[in-house]
């Protein structure tokens, strides 16, 4: 399922979301119909929302990537069992809903259900092949943003004007330099983290002004500095997760220190949402049984990952359960006020060792994608967590992958997460309760951490 959640799942590597390499150039083929009685959920499918038509059957999942003007193949992943598939290591599940004609689809590393309304056969779109050509390309590029993306007139850009603007200056002989330059031109306003054009190796990506895109390289001095400055002296430090999670114990009696850099990329070679699970919960079982007197999470550098571990760590921090967030996506091409139906994300305590004392929870501009679903897993858990430090960079959905017709692809959200006042944190982040420089250059100079130091005050009271 095209579908992920910032670097996905693997953190510091764009390239990395889809494979490394360009995708394929995708063609569509005969459009297949279904079956007058398919079994189970065999058959032709309509995603509410997203833009996809599933087709499964012979064992298949195969995903249509549609607009009103186009039809490309997306992924497939083979099935596994009953109602199951399996690409890249997430395992998708499609149950039947009411009837033989409504069913869901969930992807174990993700939070939430997709619905699925059964169709008799593909759109009229795909019967036809989508052409490759540079003005095509270019109006499927645009269209893909036109029926799917939330955050136009929050964002204060007038889509259409900018069609009008970029359209003229493609032609046949635009080369692929020109359109990659023409898309980058187009979406950079936007400022969204979870915008990204593609061509191969070539990436574009254009944050929150004044914030930096968590990296490897940004993840590793900074955490040498936390290390060196906020942790000399603290016992027992550990890693887990190939050193994405690390915990210490503050010296003189102080809280426990929990740094999670991302919400994938726990394991080598098993590189499956199953095996990063286990890995969590090697890394919390070791954490919790230290019984900290006050917990510090820093999620100040969090490259994001999956939505699902976030709310799994949060069900380590509660005894009552709750509800983290609602989740819908935007469903109408014409109209983007309109959404699926809210799907509440349920918290629920967990089995194993549990912490439920007061929480300060470390942000900035540098806690992307699932470091901000998990901090706002957290705005509604019993006790209330404190947050320091910056506001969060603002973006929450999983990001929809669209392949182009000439082989680049375009990465683009359509989600909110929703509080339970209905309010959306997009575009501005979660704001902090206390507000605290974040590795500043200042603060570097002056051998500082002010939100870490406010946070250790704050749990030692």
């Amino acid at each position: 399922m095209t579908q992920v959640k910032h670097e996905d799942e693997t953190t510091w590597s764009w390239p990395a979301a889809t494979g490394g390499s360009p995708h394929p150039k995708p063609t569509a083929g005969a459009a297949p119909t279904a079956h007058a009685s398919p079994p189970g959920v065999d058959g032709l499918w309509r995603m509410d929302g997203y833009g996809t038509v599933l087709a499964l059957g012979h064992g298949v999942y195969q995903e249509y990537q549609t607009t009103s003007i186009s039809c490309l193949k997306g992924d497939t992943a083979r099935q596994t069992g009953p109602g199951t598939y399996t690409s890249d290591g997430d395992v998708l599940t499609v149950r039947l809903g009411r009837d033989r004609d409504h069913a869901t689809v969930h992807a174990d590393s993700s939070v939430g259900h997709r619905r699925l309304r059964r169709i008799a056969q593909l759109p009229r779109v795909c019967a036809r092949p989508t052409p490759d050509d540079p003005r095509t390309t270019f109006d499927v590029f645009w269209q893909s943003f036109e029926e799917n993306y939330p955050f136009f007139a929050a964002k204060g850009v007038d889509w259409r004007a900018v069609r009008e603007r970029y359209r003229p200056l493609v032609h046949a002989s635009t080369t692929r330099d020109e359109l990659f330059d023409i898309f980058r031109r187009m979406v950079r306003p936007l400022y969204d983290a979870h915008v990204l054009v593609q061509d191969g190796d070539r990436l574009f990506a254009e944050g929150w002004p004044g914030t930096d895109i968590p990296s490897a390289e940004l993840n590793d001095r900074i955490k040498e500095y936390v290390v060196d400055r906020d942790l000399k002296g603290a016992a027992d430090r550990q890693d887990f997760a190939n050193g994405r999670i690390t915990y210490a114990a503050l010296p003189d009696g102080g809280p426990g220190y929990l740094r999670i850099a991302t919400f994938s990329g726990y394991t080598t070679g098993d590189e499956t949402y199953t095996a990063d699970l286990a890995e969590l919960d090697r890394a919390l079982n070791a954490v919790l049984t230290h019984r900290p007197h006050g917990l510090i999470i820093d999620l100040r550098i969090n490259g994001g990952g999956s939505d699902a571990l976030g709310i799994h760590i949060a069900e380590r921090l509660t005894d009552t359960p709750y509800t983290a967030y609602s989740k819908r996506a935007r469903n109408d091409p014409a109209d983007a006020t309109r959404h699926t139906r809210p799907e509440p994300i349920p918290v629920v305590p967990a089995a194993g060792p549990r912490y439920t004392g007061p929480v300060a929870v470390l942000t900035g501009g540098s806690t992307v994608s699932a470091g901000e679903t998990f901090t706002q897993a957290l705005v509604d858990r019993p006790g209330r967590p404190v947050r320091i430090g910056q506001p969060t960079q603002g973006v929450f959905s999983d990001v929809m992958v669209r392949r182009l017709p000439n082989g680049m692809a375009v990465w683009l959200p359509n989600e909110e997460y929703l509080t339970r006042t209905g309010r959306t944190f997009d575009g501005v982040g979660i704001p902090p309760h206390l507000t605290e420089p974040v590795f500043t250059k200042e603060e570097f100079a002056q051998h500082r951490d002010s939100a870490f130091d406010r946070a250790v005050a704050l749990l030692r009271r």
